[in-house]
């Protein structure tokens, strides 16, 4: 290989790194951080409580409202940041949105994946969920947690596609054409990729973490079968959308929750 072609692909691989310096990876870090302080905690892990979308200033709704608006909006910086990359550094041909699979060429294709993903995923999810928590690897998830106003469902649905445009586009799009462009082949670059998901779970439990693992092995094959991103996108938001809206709605009616 020649030599300004490696260093090509050390400067691609070093943009990555940054990326997820910035991004998910810190994620990752900080989550290594919390399940060792829950670890250490002498109270067990299935006693503990992981909680997520909650109120900043519940006595004051209008103020909370703006707080989350921030905290889901801004999230969306690293994906642009992403796409961006793609685009004016070493993009992939024909195009980078071809490429990446999230043009508008497949809508009603790309839909059905979709929620058949989403299905797929989230029925035996939730029972591994429940099955972690009994075997008492895993905190109980609280995964909705804001004061009941005008505007709760749709910031929790506002959350959920925030998450799996964050997810998808950095774990799967961007990671994947970088990584191939680096020369990595593309098992590597699904289980690296489903590593790291995993462990930016693991502040829910070793059952998040296996979860969240197996759905990373799922989506990167998927990704590598169809070239499509829009599917995994649109499986993420409602397998969040699910778990928020739903949660918010059971809680206190279905006691296994």
């Amino acid at each position: 290989m020649p030599a300004t072609a490696r260093a090509d692909r050390r400067r691609l691989f070093a943009e990555t790194m940054i990326v997820l310096a910035l991004s998910l990876g810190r994620s990752a870090v900080y989550s290594v951080l919390s399940i060792i302080e829950r670890l250490t905690r002498e109270t067990r892990l299935s006693d503990q409580t992981s909680t997520m979308n909650s109120s900043v200033t519940p006595d004051r709704p209008w103020l909370d409202f703006a707080y989350q608006l921030a905290e889901n909006l801004f999230p969306f910086a690293y994906p642009i940041l992403c796409l961006y990359l793609v685009w004016r550094i070493c993009p992939p041909k024909p195009s980078p949105w071809a490429s990446l699979g999230i043009d508008g060429s497949r809508r009603g294709r790309d839909v059905a994946w979709g929620v058949g993903l989403a299905a797929a995923i989230g029925i035996p999810g939730l029972a591994f969920y429940l099955f972690a928590r009994s075997i008492g690897i895993n905190t109980n998830v609280v995964p909705a947690n804001l004061t009941e106003v005008w505007w709760t469902i749709p910031m929790y649905c506002l959350a959920a596609f925030m998450n799996g445009v964050l997810e998808e586009v950095v774990m799967i799009g961007y990671l994947f054409a970088r990584w191939k462009q680096c020369g990595w082949r593309i098992e590597s670059i699904i289980v690296v990729s489903a590593l790291v998901r995993g462990s930016y779970h693991l502040y829910q439990g070793f059952g998040g973490f296996i979860g969240n693992l197996v759905m990373g092995l799922a989506m990167g094959w998927f990704y590598k079968k169809t070239g499509r991103l829009w599917p995994l996108i649109i499986a993420h938001t409602l397998l969040d959308v699910a778990a928020f809206v739903g949660y918010s709605l059971l809680a206190g009616v279905v006691g296994w929750l």
